[in-house]
């Protein structure tokens, strides 16, 4: 027995306490010879005392029992420690709240036992282990005291024994029924069958079996109320026939469990008999559950047409597959798909052309043209909705009316925001959506090549997935979301597939009210969804995917935009990221001015971003160590947080201080930037090198230039023999960077011509244009760009083609007053501009016939291509 006790130790207090109760009273029959020796057994006959009262919480002890108590509230300790240097008399009651602390009077049972304390032992948390033998039953008459200790008048309260053959035929059921449970019960011992076959008394048999049942403290108290043997004996058995029909049912059900599924699986075991149980209780079982939950998502999503029909049709198929069959999950992962989307939500409320140009203006500065595109269209969308409330109200809800009339919303824009990083392209697109109550969600298309990240893969795959459009439409919510297409221009395209063809279905408004993923193989409607694609380039877009879009170009910011989006933006945010907020620091213009010019170079504003934040930490820094924080940032102080300055104006100046130098202008993903043409002469056998990573419209476009200059030596007294004994080499720095285009043509002229000539390029022009033969000069694109880019390098004037003059119109007013502009016509043109007033003076004019390109027409017309 006290091996059973050891190893029930560390199961939690209920099991614990029952298990020893069962273990102390497999030996009742040796403990019960202790009774008449014991205290209250020996003392005076009279049936009222005065005993210590010691409440128990959770346990009932049975007279002629031994159970196993712990103990640890002071007052508690206090009464075992007077009842140990007494006779160890002690009245044991079970409390009402099992979870009160020291509970007192009116707060306990009224019946008892009459106890006697056979054993204690301290343990080291200072509570103390007991064994207490239950004597007699009793009932607290009155109570004497509550400190230090509960004591009471108690009156001894002993059952009704009359002996008779019900009692005899109740004891004998007790014990056949008693044998039956421990049969059936794994964790009692068969020795408890044995001791109770050895009781005679069936006063001792009724508590010591009720000792070893699984009965709730209340049953047990109720058990111990009961005055005659013969009631308590008929409650025992009512009990346990409940509790053997309850494990005769589980093991029943376990049975045929085990039959239905012989050496199965644990896992499919366990799901069996959770079926058996919920089909003895009459309940459904889960695969059921799961077809009415389906079937109830379907009714209520409001799918169209064709998509209900299918998703009722694959749910058919789905109530009669078996939980375990293959398809069984991919016909609900499918069915969860469908009643997962948004068929019928929109977020759209009342449009507010006020609030709407407010948020725009909050969150971005100047890009008026992006601006008034969004507020036209929502001014076009608010009237469209007026009109059909006026329709609805007219017709009374006659959608054959309504449609007649073909006024429709679902035409959204499909936008296409094009310009170097930076310049606020997606954070553009997250203010629309702002502006229009709606939904963002972002798709990033840089890098996939998989048409099937578009359109999804069909069901026949293994773990087949819709595709990127409807996953993000799901987790938008909403069939009317802004839809951000972002780095439309990175997408590849090669044997793996070309998910820019793809794309063609989506962004057509035509198409994409019936856009069919290959995985739902239904009609989705896309056409409420705004879509808004950004991109760096727009030559890289595939021209089918391009057309079918509205292209708005975002050209850099001039350094006063940046100082306002740093003044508005920027600073306030930065400060706010690296807790000096609350400072209140003042950023001087020339600070703010000084990081744009000499420590960034670039159209956007990420990189003046990054600089400020570095500013704005170094503060933090000193502020972190115990130092005061500056009342303002000045140009010294970003000169300390930055170190020396990374760009120069001085730049240009120096490099085309020499001959054979020209400044030309490009566009790229990052914005406009200057190039410097260099040109060098060498001995040689008249051959032109070309370097720089160039590509071929590029080395044509230094052929053409040399070409040109030959043919114009006299005019510009060059020798005309200087190919036969001379080598040229064209070269344009950074030759990491890929480069081509004809826009400097121009450039490589001037060079050439400086170059041979000995005469140095006037250091405040930059220039750009596509050069013929005949030296006329051809319009190129990107003018805002490149003239942005001029001004950010410190130049002054700028030479563009003289039909790309009309393009002036996009240079922001404060650019134009700070730089010149000068239209060219011809190589006569960029010359005067480009070359010092001497130069000029002394060569001809470089048109074959010998007239200015500023009065022929008909040399206008050729350079036209008319």
């Amino acid at each position: 027995m006290g091996k059973k006790k050891e190893k029930t130790k560390d199961k939690d207090k209920v099991k614990e306490k029952n298990v020893k109760e069962r273990a102390v009273e497999a030996a009742a029959p040796e403990v019960i010879e202790l009774g008449p020796s014991g205290a209250a057994a020996s003392s005076t006959e009279s049936q009222e005392m005065v005993l210590p009262i010691l409440p128990l919480r959770g346990t009932v002890v049975f007279p002629q029992t031994v159970v196993p108590l712990a103990a640890a509230q002071a007052r508690s300790l206090r009464l075992i420690d007077e009842v140990m240097s007494g006779d160890r008399s002690v009245g044991v009651v079970l409390q009402h709240d099992a979870e009160q602390e020291g509970a007192g009077p009116g707060e306990v049972h009224q019946i008892g036992v009459i106890g006697t304390i056979l054993q204690m032992m301290r343990v080291p948390d200072g509570s103390v282990r007991l064994a207490i033998q239950g004597n007699e039953r009793m009932q607290v008459v009155d109570w004497v005291a509550e400190e230090p200790y509960l004591i009471a008048k108690v009156r001894r309260a002993p059952e009704d024994q009359t002996d008779s053959d019900e009692v005899q035929a109740l004891s004998r059921n007790t014990l056949e029924l008693f044998q039956r449970l421990v049969e059936l019960v794994p964790h009692l011992p068969d020795e408890l069958v044995t001791a109770a076959l050895n009781i005679d008394d069936p006063q001792h048999l009724a508590y010591m079996v009720a000792s070893n049942l699984r009965m709730e403290p209340e049953e047990r108290q109720q058990l111990l109320e009961i005055d005659t043997l013969q009631e308590k004996l008929t409650f025992l058995n009512q009990f346990i026939t409940k509790e053997l029909d309850v494990l005769e049912l589980g093991k029943r059900l376990q049975t045929e469990v085990q039959e239905e599924l012989g050496k199965s699986q644990r896992e499919y075991y366990l799901r069996e008999q959770m079926k058996a149980i919920r089909r003895e209780l009459g309940e459904e079982n889960e695969t059921e559950a799961e077809i009415t939950e389906l079937r109830q998502k379907i009714d209520e999503v409001g799918m169209p047409e064709e998509a209900e029909r299918e998703a009722r049709r694959e749910l058919d198929r789905l109530s009669k597959l078996p939980p375990a069959a293959a398809e069984y999950g991919v016909i609900k992962t499918y069915l969860d798909w469908l009643t997962a989307l948004p068929w019928n939500t929109s977020t759209e409320g009342e449009i507010d052309i006020v609030k709407a140009r407010e948020i725009l203006d909050e969150d971005h500065y100047d890009l008026e043209k992006v601006k008034d595109r969004i507020l036209e269209y929502l001014a076009v969308r608010k009237l469209k909705q007026d009109q059909l409330a006026e329709l609805r109200a007219e017709h009374e809800g006659d959608e054959e009316a309504i449609d007649d009339s073909h006024l429709t919303l679902n035409r959204e824009p499909i936008i296409c925001f094009v310009g170097p990083p930076g310049v606020g392209k997606t954070s553009l697109a997250q203010s629309i959506a702002r502006a229009l109550g709606r939904e963002l969600t972002r798709m990033s298309l840089g890098g996939v090549r998989d048409e099937a990240e578009i359109r999804g893969h069909r069901r026949t795959y293994v773990g087949a997935m819709p595709g990127r459009i409807i996953q993000a439409i799901r987790r938008a919510g909403t069939n009317d979301p802004v839809f951000v297409l972002d780095e439309v221009d990175k997408l590849g395209a090669d044997w793996r597939g070309d998910p820019s063809s793809a794309l063609l279905e989506v962004l057509d408004p035509e198409q994409n009210n019936a856009f069919r993923d290959h995985y739902l193989d239904v009609a989705f409607d896309l056409s409420k969804v705004m879509f808004i694609a950004t991109a760096n380039m727009l030559d890289q877009i595939p021209p089918p995917l391009r057309d079918r879009m509205e292209i708005i170009n975002l050209a850099g910011y001039t350094d006063d935009d940046k100082l306002n989006i740093a003044r508005r933006y920027l600073v306030p945010k930065q400060m706010k990221a690296n807790g000096i907020a609350r400072l209140n620091i003042e950023w001087t213009d020339e600070a703010i001015l000084q990081i744009i010019q000499h420590y960034t170079r670039e159209a956007g504003v990420r990189s003046l971003e990054r600089e400020i934040g570095s500013v704005c930490r170094k503060i933090a820094t000193k502020v972190a160590e115990g130092q005061d924080a500056p009342a303002e940032v000045t140009i010294e102080q970003v000169r300390d947080a930055l170190g020396r300055p990374r760009f120069f104006y001085e730049e240009a100046a120096a490099r085309t201080s020499q001959p054979g130098v020209a400044i030309g202008v490009g566009v790229s993903g990052a914005g406009g930037d200057i190039m410097f043409l260099e040109a060098t002469r060498m001995p040689g056998k008249g051959s032109l090198q070309v370097t720089g990573q160039l590509g071929d419209v590029m080395k044509e476009s230094a052929h053409a230039a040399l070409s040109f200059v030959r043919s114009r030596a006299n005019d510009l007294k060059i020798d005309p023999e200087f190919f036969q004994n001379s080598d040229i080499h064209i070269h344009v720095p950074a030759g990491a960077v890929p480069k081509d285009g004809p826009s400097a043509g121009v450039a490589m002229t001037t060079a050439i011509i400086s170059l041979l000539t000995a005469t140095p390029v006037l250091d405040d022009v930059a220039m750009t244009g596509e050069i013929t033969l005949r030296g006329q000069v051809l319009p190129v694109g990107g003018i805002k760009e490149k003239a942005l880019a001029a001004n950010r390098a410190g130049l002054t004037r700028f030479i563009l083609p003289y039909r790309n003059e009309v393009d002036l119109d996009d240079i922001p007013v404060e650019l134009k007053e700070k730089m010149t502009f000068i239209p060219a016509k011809s190589m006569d043109d960029v010359l005067e501009a480009a070359m010092p007033p001497k130069f000029n003076k002394n060569r001809k004019p470089l048109l074959a016939n010998g007239k200015s390109a500023k009065t022929s027409r008909t040399e206008e017309l050729v350079a036209s291509g008319q």
